[in-house]
């Protein structure tokens, strides 16, 4: 019987409990992500954060969180204005924290978190601070019925020893739904600038990934039947949007070949990539074995 490639075939759903969905809003501590961006990683200096690689940086921390949500936006809150102007990301100007002890901050980041809260704006909230003060308004957000996630670095994952080290941050911690662990050399990456490729990745960890993400594609393409293929290039020709049951396979393939989920940004890299593979001539389509790709039978959803 001839697929269609835009039916729902609930046999191809894969569900993991541990993983859940939805949209998310981040609210940063400048200053914080700073500091914990020069403690991650020797030599790491800087003044100021390169936030153009940030919303990737963000969703791929998320995503290895077991977080597969749309990252919409970042609240930025600073005491210095950078000068740039990012697609969704808002900037929030605070008294810097020496004139003030961070009341400023606790207001101004306190006040959007209860209103996203009370508007139900968004499923998760990611913050980033360790002002323990925000306990209290993270306590009220998470009654509303909205999931809290906190940013961390690898310490995190080591809470009897932060018990131990700096017990506010820990309390803090250990009230978020989720503790959103990112490497410190990603921060210290952050800092110095070279993350700006959206991806929250270093330039050559990308081409690695781009070079993943073609074998995949390729692999799974070579096991198509020519008439699906025709079909696949018909219906990419009508809508660039891609068809469910083609989406699912090559995101759960792509799951399996990394051990965990994609990113946002890594979701719209994979399928300009299969464009991209569909777009090539049919010569180009050298038919490979699953062995030779990324290892899963057909259709292999299991």
């Amino acid at each position: 019987m001839k697929r269609d490639y835009f039916s729902h075939d609930a046999r191809n759903e894969r569900r993991h409990s541990e993983h859940r969905s939805g949209t998310c809003i981040a609210l940063i501590d400048g200053r914080f992500l700073m500091w914990l961006a020069q403690q991650g990683a020797m030599g790491a200096s800087g003044e100021s954060v390169n936030r153009q690689g940030l919303l990737g940086l963000l969703s791929l921390a998320l995503s290895q969180s077991g977080l597969d949500v749309d990252l919409r936006r970042i609240y930025w809150y600073s005491d210095r204005s950078d000068g740039l102007v990012i697609d969704d990301q808002i900037v929030r100007l605070v008294q810097a924290h020496d004139a003030d002890g961070g009341a400023s901050l606790l207001r101004s980041l306190g006040h959007d978190l209860k209103q996203l809260a009370e508007h139900h704006a968004c499923d998760h909230v990611l913050v980033a601070s360790d002002d323990e003060r925000f306990l209290v308004i993270i306590d009220e957000a998470q009654l509303s019925g909205l999931s809290v996630h906190l940013l961390a670095d690898e310490s995190a994952r080591n809470m009897p020893q932060m018990v131990r080290t700096d017990p506010g941050w820990a309390r803090l911690l250990s009230q978020a739904d989720r503790r959103v662990v990112v490497s410190s050399q990603a921060l210290a990456d952050l800092l110095q600038g070279k993350l700006s490729n959206g991806m929250g990745l270093a330039v050559e960890d990308v081409e690695e990934l781009r070079k993943s993400m073609h074998e995949v594609v390729t692999a799974w393409w070579a096991e198509e039947p020519e008439d699906l293929r025709e079909d696949l290039r018909d219906a990419l020709q009508i809508s660039r949007g891609i068809p469910q049951e083609v989406d699912r396979q090559l995101l759960l393939r792509m799951r399996q070949r990394l051990a965990r989920a994609l990113s946002l940004p890594e979701k719209k890299l994979l399928r300009e990539t299969l464009r991209a593979v569909v777009s090539e001539p049919a010569a180009a389509a050298v038919p490979v074995s699953a062995s030779a790709g990324d290892g899963f039978p057909p259709d292999s959803e299991a």
